[in-house]
């Protein structure tokens, strides 16, 4: 895809959503533009075209970021973000995933979350839940497959011959997880 596709398809939505970002029409347009600047040097690198949508949202929602900081104005940031995710009203990876942990069983969860998300070793898991360690890593290992089912299953991925997660998310009034 080119930059002036993505342009028609997109630049009218950035556009609204820029403005009700920063409340000022020649500012928009001058965001706007550094965006698709950042768009036609980086489009390249997308991996992933289902996702460009995203992505462009994303690079806008950067290009105000980075306005808002050389202008030394205060902005608060996980408003920002919140009222990103209406505005851009997309249904993502994350939307899933939180769903899908929030059914996970207890017993999976909680050494997950301090594997993967704290980032501790097993065996402090294992300390720390006062377990023995093989018990530990197959309580992660089977998280980990459960999460990898939940997608399988919410919105119909499939496992690649590398043995990765592949597809695409479904709408959110299509997903079993999250609707």
């Amino acid at each position: 895809m080119t930059t002036k596709q993505v342009w028609t398809s997109y630049s009218e939505d950035l556009k609204r959503f820029i403005i009700s970002k920063v409340k000022d029409i020649i500012v928009a347009d001058d965001i706007l533009q550094d965006t698709f600047i950042k768009i036609h040097t980086k489009l390249h690198t997308l991996k992933d075209i289902t996702k460009l949508k995203a992505w462009c949202f994303t690079v806008a929602r950067n290009s105000i970021l980075d306005y808002w900081n050389s202008t030394n104005q205060t902005f608060e940031i996980a408003n920002f973000q919140s009222e990103t995710e209406i505005t851009e009203n997309l249904h993502t990876e994350k939307d899933c995933l939180r769903g899908i942990l929030k059914n996970l069983p207890k017993k999976y969860r909680d050494p997950l979350f301090l594997s993967d998300i704290k980032g501790l070793k097993q065996q402090e898991v294992a300390n720390q839940l006062k377990q023995n360690l093989p018990t530990t890593k197959s309580q992660i290992q089977r998280a980990r497959k459960l999460i990898a089912q939940g997608f399988m299953d919410c919105c119909g991925f499939v496992l690649n011959k590398e043995g990765n997660l592949v597809g695409e998310i479904k709408e959110k009034e299509d997903c079993k997880v999250c609707k």
